[in-house]
C-alpha cells in the first residue's frame, strides 16, 4: 500500500534510518505505561510491513528498533527523521500509535501526553489526531 521504506535492493532496508525511527517512536509508544506487549509487538511489525517493510527482514528491523530506542532518552531524534515523510504516512504513523495505546483498552495520561507531544513534533493537526484517535476507539469497541 505505502511503499517509503522500500529500498533498492543494493541498499539495506534494516539500515534505512526512516524504517528505524518509526519502529523506535511506535516501541516508545508501547512502553511508556511500562507494559510492553506481544500483542502490541505485533501491531508495530503491522504497521512497519504496512509502510513497506519486508516481512522476511521485520525481525532484523524491529531488533535495531529496539537496541536504538533502549539507548535513547528522548523522541526527538527519532521525529526529527519522521517528520519529513508525507502527512498520509503521518497519519499511517499516529493510527498504529493509537492503535498500541487502545491495545490494553485504556490511554493513560503518559500516552496521551506522548500522543500530543508527538502531534506536534510530526506537524500535524490535532485535530487530525484527534480524528484518528476516534476512528482507533470506534474499532475498538
Amino acid at each position: 500500500m505505502f511503499n517509503i521504506f522500500k529500498k533498492q535492493e543494493t541498499e539495506k532496508e534494516s539500515n534505512h534510518p526512516s524504517i528505524i525511527a518509526v519502529a523506535c517512536l511506535l516501541i516508545h509508544s508501547a512502553k511508556i505505561d511500562e507494559n510492553y506487549t506481544d500483542k502490541e509487538n505485533r501491531i508495530i511489525k503491522d504497521a512497519i510491513i504496512e509502510m513497506g517493510a519486508e516481512s522476511d527482514k521485520i525481525d532484523k528491523i524491529m531488533q535495531d528498533a529496539e537496541l536504538k530506542e533502549k539507548d535513547s532518552n528522548q523522541i526527538l531524534g527519532f521525529t526529527r527523521e519522521v517528520k519529513n515523510i508525507s502527512e498520509e504516512d503521518k497519519k499511517i504513523i499516529i493510527e498504529a500509535l493509537w492503535d498500541i495505546i487502545y491495545s490494553d483498552e485504556d490511554a493513560d495520561m503518559y500516552e496521551t501526553n506522548l500522543m500530543r507531544r508527538l502531534s506536534g513534533l510530526l506537524y500535524l493537526d490535532p485535530k487530525v489526531v484527534g480524528d484518528i484517535k476516534e476512528k482507533v476507539r470506534q474499532k475498538k469497541i
